[in-house]
């Protein structure tokens, strides 16, 4: 299947009124954003650093509500070079946080056709529980096929035997559980994973780079072929971070250095002009930066119908 095709062949379910995934291609190189579904959490989480009135003042100038509101969740499964490789792989299934709006990934590359069998790579931008979770879905591993690479930053490994999170901001409740996932993934998975150190290529035109910063580990991956190129950002750039790159998010466990990231990354994409995905990023997250003084401009993307 080209996946260029499936946001048009498969149409969506009844109970899904709003499109969930979205297809393009980079060159030569098929890319499906897929959407894990959304993450309800404080607006505080958004710039602990930040005053809490200049907080409140960027949020009502977004038209986005004082208190919480829902992140976006996004992952991308690429095909390049005969391999189907998904980056991320969502939140999965966590009852005790009750987030019943997110973990939609293994169901909705179901219902876009996408066999689970056929996916020969997993890129990990990081190991938060929003970015494994969905390979802890009961039946899951058993669905995948037996020789599956997973590539992760070896410092990313590293820094989950014994996580510090003293420079964190979570909600009550997270960092116990983005411990338990990252710890039940590393035994669950070890035989499967494939360390690097900072530069990796997976794939024709599929090379993932160790950024830090949001974790010690933390990486992005670009795609390039042809002329074009896309980088998915992971946790590395926020909407807000567009506005205020020096802000801290309260899941960044060296946010000095999250910001420096951020910004380098920001700077190099409107430079280069190519594509930006993320994370967090209103789905698809698919557009292009540009320099607004000293901060930085989203630029969507017209959907290609």
């Amino acid at each position: 299947m080209n996946l260029h095709n499936t946001s048009r062949a498969v149409g969506s379910r009844p109970e899904e009124l709003v499109p969930s995934r979205y297809a393009l291609k980079v060159g030569e190189i098929d890319v499906l954003v897929i959407s894990d579904g959304v993450l309800p959490l404080p607006t505080a989480m958004l710039a602990h650093n930040a005053a809490p009135r200049v907080r409140a003042a960027w949020l009502d100038n977004m038209f986005l509500p004082p208190d919480a509101f829902d992140w976006a969740l996004n992952a991308v499964l690429v095909r390049s070079g005969g391999k189907t490789i998904l980056i991320d792989a969502g939140l999965g299934s966590d009852p005790d946080l009750h987030l019943p709006r997110a973990g939609q990934l293994i169901r909705r590359l179901d219902a876009a056709g996408i066999d689970l069998a056929s996916v020969t790579d997993v890129v990990l931008t990081h190991m938060h529980m929003d970015h494994v979770g969905g390979l802890l879905v009961d039946g899951v591993k058993e669905r995948l096929r037996p020789d599956l690479q997973i590539h992760v930053a070896a410092a990313e490994v590293k820094f989950w035997e014994s996580p510090d999170f003293t420079q964190t901001n979570m909600p009550q409740g997270f960092p116990d559980a983005l411990r338990a996932a990252a710890k039940r993934f590393t035994k669950e998975y070890h035989n499967h994973l494939r360390q690097f150190d900072e530069v990796h290529e997976v794939a024709p035109g599929v090379v993932v780079r160790r950024t830090g910063g949001h974790t010690p580990g933390h990486s992005v991956v670009r795609l390039t072929s042809g002329a074009d190129a896309l980088t998915f950002a992971g946790d590395a750039v926020f909407t807000v971070g567009f506005d205020h790159p020096d802000w801290h998010n309260g899941f960044e466990h060296d946010p000095e250095e999250a910001a420096r990231v951020r910004v380098r990354l920001l700077r190099e994409l409107a430079e280069t002009g190519e594509m930006l995905v993320a994370t967090h990023m209103p789905f698809p997250s698919v557009g292009r930066v540009a320099v607004d003084g000293d901060a930085f401009r989203f630029v969507p993307i017209f959907w290609d119908y």
